[in-house]
């Protein structure tokens, strides 16, 4: 229980982002994100679904993501060296333009939305798994202002991959392990059924 009270705590410190995220300028945004287009496109939905998508994510989620790979707590081999070149003002510019976009959904293999839907609405009670609907929202649009991205028609690929990374401990940058804690008691069958699942949900 305190792990969860200290994670909610790391979140909520995370909601002063939302200042630095307002001074970002979409136009300005725009013109430098034209090397992440090749991989995110040019309008923040990505094409390859191993590369996450990035419109609407979340301003002050992209800025801490940006953060973690410029510092070496997060580590890609194509994300870090990019990052790196960053000043604070792109970081915020970048933000401030992916969020100005709209997210293109993908959509739910049919075969995994019964239990995907499951654990999104429900979670695992047995095995203590809240549904990711608590924190990502009933569909998926997040909560910026406690850092929480919006998964939403995300790539399924791409969010089979962080849940399993989250599982093997491959990536440690969620607040106090809260994502490791989860994904660890999810199967590869589970994380693959609530990944598609969520790439399937939209606000119509």
């Amino acid at each position: 229980m305190r792990k969860w009270f200290t994670a909610l705590a790391a979140c909520a410190a995370l909601a002063m982002t939302n200042m630095a995220f307002a001074q970002g300028d979409a136009a300005a945004g725009k013109q430098k994100s034209t090397v992440c287009a090749a991989c995110h496109g040019a309008d923040g939905n990505s094409s390859n679904p191993q590369w996450p998508s990035l419109a609407q994510l979340g301003g002050p989620y992209i800025i801490s993501q940006l953060e973690l790979f410029k510092n070496g707590e997060r580590k890609d081999p194509l994300m870090s060296p990019q990052a790196a070149g960053l000043s604070e003002q792109d970081m915020k510019d970048l933000a401030a333009f992916y969020d100005s976009q709209t997210i293109k959904p993908g959509g739910a293999d049919e075969s995994l939305v019964e239990l995907g839907e499951q654990i999104w609405r429900g979670g695992i009670m047995a095995r203590n798994v809240p549904a990711c609907a608590a924190c990502h929202g009933p569909v998926g649009d997040g909560n910026p202002a406690a850092g929480y991205p919006r998964i939403g028609g995300q790539q399924a690929v791409y969010l089979e991959k962080a849940l399993t990374d989250f599982r093997s401990g491959t990536r440690t940058t969620d607040p106090a392990g809260m994502m490791r804690e989860i994904a660890e008691k999810l199967s590869a069958d589970e994380i693959r059924a609530v990944s598609s699942y969520a790439s399937g949900l939209y606000r119509r």
